[in-house]
């Protein structure tokens, strides 16, 4: 195994910073997201290292770890990036439906698929098949730079909506005597206590954030939001609910008229705390990011390529997944099909609920390889749905529904 020293170590990771910064940049030209390129910057490591038969190894709990953390931050964004809105109402319900039926068919539909390819029991096919139904928002929302303003808003509400209702479900399905009343009564008093409990906390931060008199602040919001997720993990809470709430305060409190609490937090002191949260998010999450998807693509190994049950199995996942979001769009929500219905992708919520399935619920015959096609397959299809995508914002003109434009299709 390599050893390097505290400067080589030092070099590489300043280095890959600067790699995924110009991935950044490039992905506003070629449209392919940034993290697809970190995917494959990964995938490139590891051949080169395979090559020079360098033992490279990373600890699964260390890329578990910064998943988790970037699934705060990116959860974090997307509330700071979320305005409540009278006129939204529409938007933020349509967006909301679109990411639980497509969740719920979806997982329905996979869980057929793993059920009848692996000959494995049914629950622990839904166990597996929740995660591979949830959108990636850590890759939807840093590459719809190119979108109208309510293409923009509509995949972010659903991508955040489908992380939420994504871990929930999760949760609920891996834990203990789930077919029993108890459990669905104290799964959802779990879920009002959250709502909450997430208010309270929410001011509590927002009271600490505003009054500390310290210029380190930010990082201590971090640590308690981190602390907060894993203890409200720890009593199987949905602490996303928490992390989301606190990021649409802050983003909306504008819309507060209590005179007593704006007395203690007027409206222009909040505007100049959100936009520093909002900078240092965007950072962090960058960050996290960056160095989670090259340890993800690393542990990728290109030997699944030929493995033709991992390309069948793939194959059926991702197509059910385009199939049920196309159809939805088409049929139901009765909207654009183009580029929405390219966005399916599969990333870092997915993984970190991987790494989370109880042992007990694990199915023998499932090979890793099958989700790295996923997630690689699911990136390509929707970078394949942007670079297609020619319009530039300011040259957008939103267009009307299908039962306007019939056209469009």
């Amino acid at each position: 195994m390599w050893k390097l020293n505290t400067e080589e170590i030092l070099i590489v990771a300043s280095s890959l910073i600067v790699l995924s910064y110009i991935f950044s940049i490039l992905s506003r030209y070629i449209r392919v997201p940034s993290v697809l390129l970190l995917l494959f910057a990964g995938v490139g490591f590891r051949v080169i290292a395979d090559a020079y038969h360098a033992n490279i190894a990373f600890s699964e709990q260390l890329t578990e770890s910064l998943g988790v953390i970037g699934l705060i931050m990116i959860v974090l964004e997307a509330g700071l990036d979320l305005k409540l809105e009278r006129n939204k109402i529409k938007l933020i319900r349509d967006s909301f439906f679109s990411a639980l039926f497509i969740l719920v068919i979806s997982a329905a539909l996979l869980t057929c698929i793993l059920n009848y390819w692996l000959h494995e029991p049914w629950h622990k096919c839904l166990v597996y098949a929740i995660p591979l139904s949830i959108m990636s928002s850590s890759i939807v929302i840093p590459s719809i730079h190119p979108l109208s303003e309510s293409k923009k808003e509509f995949l972010v509400y659903e991508a955040s909506f489908s992380d939420i209702l994504g871990i929930i479900v999760f949760n609920y399905f891996t834990a203990k005597d789930i077919y029993t009343w108890s459990s669905v009564g104290s799964f959802s008093i779990g879920i009002v206590s959250s709502i909450l409990l997430s208010v309270l906390l929410s001011f509590l931060l927002f009271l600490i954030l505003a009054k500390t008199r310290l210029n380190i602040k930010f990082f201590l919001i971090f640590s308690l939001l981190i602390l907060i997720y894993a203890v409200g993990k720890i009593f199987h809470l949905p602490s996303l609910i928490i992390i989301i709430i606190f990021g649409l305060l802050i983003n909306n409190w504008e819309k507060i008229k209590w005179p007593r609490l704006l007395r203690y937090f007027p409206h222009p002191e909040v505007e100049s705390l959100r936009n520093l949260l909002h900078s240092v998010t965007a950072e962090t999450s960058f960050l996290i990011r960056t160095f989670f998807f090259l340890l993800f693509g690393f542990s990728i190994s290109l030997k699944f390529v030929s493995n033709q049950h991992v390309i069948i199995v793939g194959s059926l996942v991702v197509t059910a997944l385009f199939i049920v979001r196309l159809l939805y769009l088409r049929f139901f929500l009765r909207t654009n099909l183009f580029p929405e219905a390219f966005f399916i992708p599969r990333g870092l919520i997915t993984i970190v609920l991987f790494y989370k399935i109880p042992a007990n619920l694990k199915l023998s015959s499932f090979n890793d390889g099958i989700l790295f096609f996923i997630i690689l397959t699911t990136s390509i299809i929707m970078a394949m749905g942007m670079v297609f995508y020619k319009k530039k914002p300011e040259q957008i003109v939103d267009e009307g529904q299908f039962s306007e434009r019939p056209d469009l299709l």
